[in-house]
């Protein structure tokens, strides 16, 4: 699948081949809608705290936050659940753009360059951030390597290291989204019946685990650009 086939965002007024921005846009747009209809679904009082008791848009929420909790547990350790709801919304926001591209006549934004790069630069800035408010100016050292007379040799590594995770996210992404697309849309032109589910279900379990691998490895930049150990 490419831009250049249809695609329904295209129908929106002065879309034209900004396909990827109009579908990040759409998607942007129906998860705070969709965040705002499980605020009210989580009803008051105990209600409110009780799990979920079917699938439903308040049981899908309830898992992907009980899935980022764990992964936040596992990388930074508990008391640092105050990166839940970045991490979360990272998630969701890829997660949901991928899943977009297996209905027909859209095409996910992260199957575009710029997309999945602007989400790794979103990770590259967001870790330097966090970094640099956890330790101040002390935070630049550790581009510095363990060892002073090290620097000259550390220092170009570690900018070069750290310029190209952004890129190395997004280009990760962006190709994995665009093999499981295409793989996709060939299996739907030469089989239309049944044999496609097969690869939907596949086309699934991608979207989630690239979903999955770029918000794990956001957090281990971050886990290292805030820890007190370098």
């Amino acid at each position: 699948m490419s831009a250049a086939h249809f695609n329904w965002t295209q129908l929106i007024p002065g879309v034209g081949h900004d396909v990827h921005i109009a579908t990040a846009a759409v998607v942007a747009t129906g998860i705070v809608g969709l965040a705002f209809a499980g605020k009210l679904s989580l009803g008051k009082g105990e209600q409110a705290i009780a799990p979920a008791g079917s699938f439903g848009l308040r049981g899908m929420f309830e898992g992907i936050t009980e899935l980022i909790v764990y992964l936040t547990d596992m990388v930074f350790g508990e008391g640092h659940r105050k990166f839940v709801p970045l991490f979360g919304a990272m998630f969701t926001f890829i997660l949901i753009n991928n899943l977009v591209g297996l209905l027909p006549g859209m095409t996910p934004a992260t199957e575009n360059i710029n997309t999945t790069v602007a989400v790794g630069m979103f990770s590259f800035i967001m870790y330097n951030w966090l970094g640099f408010k956890e330790h101040g100016m002390a935070y630049f050292k550790h581009y510095l390597g363990p060892i002073l007379w090290m620097a000259p040799i550390m220092l170009p590594i570690e900018i070069i290291s750290n310029i190209v995770r952004p890129f190395s996210l997004g280009i990760r992404l962006m190709a994995n989204m665009t093999a499981d697309h295409t793989v996709l849309g060939i299996f739907l032109e030469l089989t239309p019946i049944a044999i496609p589910v097969i690869f939907y279900g596949l086309g699934t379990f991608v979207c989630f685990v690239q979903s999955l691998i770029f918000t794990l490895l956001s957090m281990v930049y971050v886990s290292m650009a805030t820890s007190h150990d370098h």
